[in-house]
């Protein structure tokens, strides 16, 4: 079965039930094998069988559910400028019904409330108008707020009930309408209300909806505020380019851009595209894109990156990616998957959320039960009151936004440190982490190694030999290969039957001459009897130095000693971990002593020397064979296999290349000063989706008894369902902020 995968944008939800059902929704739908719906950045990520089902059935589903589908086409970045329009109409209708609703409840409250708190008032009053007067007049207005403003919370609620998924719009609807309609009946038929049971709450129905349209849209304009890191990428993209025709530059449309294409970037001009520096040179600011503070120098034949800031000198640039293929819109299309997507921890909360409103609709039936038999007169209206204070402070909102406002934060503020995680459910298993496995060349270490000394047995010239071994070295894709070829400044010579092992060495012809290359294990393995280069070999990397061996034509000739020295940050990354209480261990494919010297120096936990590149997966095996929880750092290529193995896969990519499909975490700057961030991010983003959780469930469990008024026979009193209104609210807006707090993290290391 072909399976293909869509992203549509859904209006409409406003708590967890409402994207609880359109997830149902869509995964009832024939075709379908997986949908996830986020409440936070209200996108579905659908996918179906193609030959099964097409688009616009899946967006019709969604229909059919009681919600909207936004009709968006074209690239990324103008699909999330159309969301963003969207999401402001919307602000802007809520700000409209909310302002109806306060201009029509506000006279209900202060003909209803105040002369009841100014006794005077109200016996002024009631000598001016008498009481069904003012009963009519707040009929009228209480009705302008039932079926205006609280419209949409009919037209939701009805459709939900349809669908046997009960959501917050049904608490409201069926809150409000009892304390209207209950109203109503007092108003018009009072004589079939029991004795003393005449009361009107057109006030309570009214404030209650202009309380639920204050606190939602209060909400609608913090969860606004949490995707500011994308909002931030976004405008990095300049909109025109100076492009270079026939030698003469035009000011264009960065659109119109195609591959191969020319234009020039001024001093303090965003970089429009990605490209080739092709004349000039200067320093660019690479921040927004890799979390690093200092400026890039760039010659003639780098890479630079569309989004970034040209800050000194002019650079000419040959494109190379445009659209959805450059590396902003990669990193903008990671950050919204990551946001997108579900860690375990939501669907724990999911699950509740799905039996949560049916149990607070029985709640409400038994309180409304309870109080008319066991309730003092007027037991009726009392029931009454309990029962819409229970239906209108359990909406589960805070329930829906707890953790993905969490993730959309801390996804938005890792990838300002240069650290971009490609799946959401990496954020919480990544806190978990135990052990940090590191590949040691190019991760811990510059991965630029150099020749740093020679010996030879008596006999060879040293020239020459290097000569050959730096031939045969440049063939080779490896860094080490690369020290050799750098330390022979000089024009090499050609070679034939270049072979190499992987983890080994290498070996070719040179100028009649067979010259193999590597490790003591790789020459005695060709039957070379490597005994008398091994006594300097065991210095060398007791020094911390890789030894290589040299054999021409069948005889051991010479041992190299190559350093790759550590990277700068690396000893102050592994005592950050060490704070974190996080083992580090090292794997690499060096000699037990070279290894062993490195991580001496790096104070490292564990060492894994000796690993050959498929081997590098099975030590990953073994480590969370003994219960560990296992993050593995290497570059993403040659580490693609233990990336796959780990819990946690943490690719050190560049600015140039984040693309890294076997990781689950790409460190953009390519520096793993980015792990110490990366945990640091997620640590603090597990805590807060905690708090938000602890405190939306709290919240439900300690509120919902004092609303059916547990406190009744102490206090006298019951819960207001206005006060219900309100904290109902305050625990969104509660949430919402708590989460927003993440944007103050700043990096560790």
């Amino acid at each position: 079965m072909s399976s293909k995968e869509t992203t549509l944008s859904v209006g409409g939800m406003t708590c967890a039930a409402c994207s609880s059902r359109v997830e149902k929704a869509l995964a009832a739908t024939k075709g379908v094998t997986h949908a996830s719906v986020n409440l936070a950045t209200e996108r579905a990520v659908i996918e179906f069988d193609p030959s099964l089902i097409d688009v616009d059935s899946l967006a019709e589903a969604i229909r059919d559910s009681g919600y909207d589908v936004l009709d968006i086409k074209g690239e990324e970045d103008e699909r999330y400028a159309a969301e963003r329009d969207a999401r402001e109409v919307e602000r802007l209708i809520l700000r409209r019904r909310l302002m109806l609703a306060a201009a029509l409840t506000i006279p209900i409250f202060m003909l209803e409330m105040v002369p009841m708190m100014i006794p005077p008032l109200h016996h002024w009053l009631m000598s001016v108008v008498n009481q069904q007067t003012l009963w009519l007049v707040s009929f009228a207005l209480a009705t302008g707020v039932q079926f205006g403003p609280g419209r949409k919370f009919y037209a939701q609620g009805i459709a939900a009930v349809r669908h046997l998924s009960p959501d917050m719009n049904t608490l409201v609807m069926l809150g409000t309408s009892a304390a209207y309609g209950y109203s109503v009946i007092a108003t018009f038929l009072p004589r079939i209300l029991p004795a003393g049971a005449t009361h009107v709450y057109y006030e309570a129905s009214a404030t209650i909806i202009t309380l639920v349209l204050l606190g939602k849209y209060f909400e609608i304009r913090a969860k606004g505020r949490t995707s500011t890191a994308i909002d931030q990428l976004m405008k990095l993209r300049p909109s025109t380019a100076t492009a270079i025709v026939d030698g003469e530059t035009t000011t264009v449309s960065v659109d119109s851009l195609k591959v191969g294409h020319f234009v020039r970037v001024k001093p303090g001009d965003a970089v429009p595209v990605d490209g080739t520096v092709t004349d000039g040179e200067s320093y660019v600011d690479e921040s927004m894109i890799t979390g690093e503070p200092m400026p890039v120098q760039k010659n003639v034949g780098d890479n630079v990156v569309g989004g970034t800031i040209n800050q000194s000198g002019s650079l000419d640039l040959r494109v190379d990616t445009v659209g959805a293929d450059t590396v902003l819109s990669q990193i903008v299309r990671l950050v919204e998957d990551a946001q997108a997507s579900k860690p375990e921890i939501q669907a724990i909360a999911d699950k509740v959320v799905a039996v949560f409103v049916p149990i607070v609709l029985v709640i409400a039936t038994l309180t409304f039960i309870v109080w008319m038999f066991a309730a003092p007169a007027p037991a009726l209206t009392m029931a009454l009151v309990a029962a819409v204070s229970v239906l209108i402070i359990a909406c589960p909102c805070a329930m829906g936004l707890a953790t993905p406002t969490s993730i959309m934060v801390a996804t938005g503020k890792a990838a300002e440190m240069g650290v971009l995680f490609r799946k959401g459910d990496a954020l919480q298993t990544l806190s978990e982490i135990d052990i940090v496995a590191f590949d040691k060349t190019g991760t811990l270490t510059e991965g630029k190694p150099q020749v740093t000394d020679t010996h030879m047995l008596s006999g060879e010239d040293s020239t020459t030999l290097l000569r050959w071994v730096a031939a045969v070295e440049s063939r080779s894709e490896h860094p080490m290969g690369r020290a050799f070829a750098q330390a022979y400044d000089g024009k090499l010579p050609e070679i034939e039957g270049f072979k190499s092992v992987a983890g080994h060495g290498v070996g070719a012809n040179v100028e009649g001459h067979a010259v193999q290359i590597g490790s003591a294990r790789h020459l005695n393995q060709l039957g070379i009897d490597a005994a008398a280069l091994e006594p300097k070999a065991e210095e060398f990397a007791t020094q911390g130095k890789t030894p290589v061996l040299v054999a021409v034509d069948g005889v051991a000739v010479a041992v190299f000693g190559v350093a790759d020295p550590p990277k700068k940050s690396a000893a102050q990354i592994i005592k950050q971990l060490h704070a974190l209480d996080i083992k580090v261990a090292m794997i690499t494919g060096d000699r037990q002593q070279t290894a062993d010297a490195v991580a001496k120096t790096l104070g490292i936990d564990t060492v894994h020397a000796e690993v050959l590149p498929d081997g590098k997966s099975k030590v990953i095996q073994a480590l969370q064979a003994s219960g560990s929880r296992v993050a593995f750092v290497g570059d993403g290529i040659n580490d693609a296999p233990a990336l796959a193995q780990a819990d946690v896969g943490i690719a050190i990519g560049t600015g140039t290349d984040i693309a890294i499909a076997s990781a689950d975490v790409v460190l953009m700057s390519g520096d793993p000063r980015g792990v110490p961030n990366a945990l640091h991010v997620s640590k603090a983003a597990m805590r807060n989706i905690k708090q938000n959780l602890f405190w939306a469930f709290a919240y439900n469990a300690a509120l919902i008894p004092l609303a059916a008024g547990v406190l009744y026979p102490f206090t006298q009193t019951l819960l207001s369902p206005m006060l219900a209104a309100a904290a109902m609210g305050v625990s969104s807006i509660f949430v919402v902020t708590n989460a927003l707090r993440l944007r103050r993290l700043t990096p560790v290391a």
